[in-house]
């Protein structure tokens, strides 16, 4: 699976009741992902950190992130500062991850040129 094909899907409702990618799975997911995610050491949620030029970048790809996070209905934490945003995805409801993450994730990385 490639970003662009992550990218073009949309997430599922997740109300609970399955289980949680394994390390395997995540990890084929991760790798159609821009190099800079990664999977934390528990497995349990994927994060980047995007980083711009100033301020009203930052704030234009955060301002971004949460239409896509609306749209999908599927949302990241995030911590903002002045030319960075850190992103984490998770699946709160099954304590942690599915393919939703990896798809908002791709969604994030086509919002960039590929250089960046």
């Amino acid at each position: 699976m490639t970003v662009c094909d992550l990218s073009d899907r949309h997430c599922k409702p997740c109300e609970g009741g399955v289980e949680p990618l394994n390390n395997e799975q995540a990890g084929e997911l991760l790798a159609s992902l821009h190099t800079d995610w990664s999977i934390a050491e528990d497995g349990k949620e994927i994060s980047r950190t995007y980083r711009f030029k100033n301020y009203y970048q930052t704030m234009a790809f955060v301002n971004a992130l949460a239409w896509i996070a609306h749209g999908e209905d599927h949302h990241p934490d995030i911590e903002v500062g002045y030319n960075r945003c850190h992103v984490r995805y998770s699946t709160h409801a099954i304590g942690g991850l599915s393919e939703n993450d990896f798809i908002c994730a791709a969604k994030l990385d086509a919002l960039l040129p590929a250089t960046e």
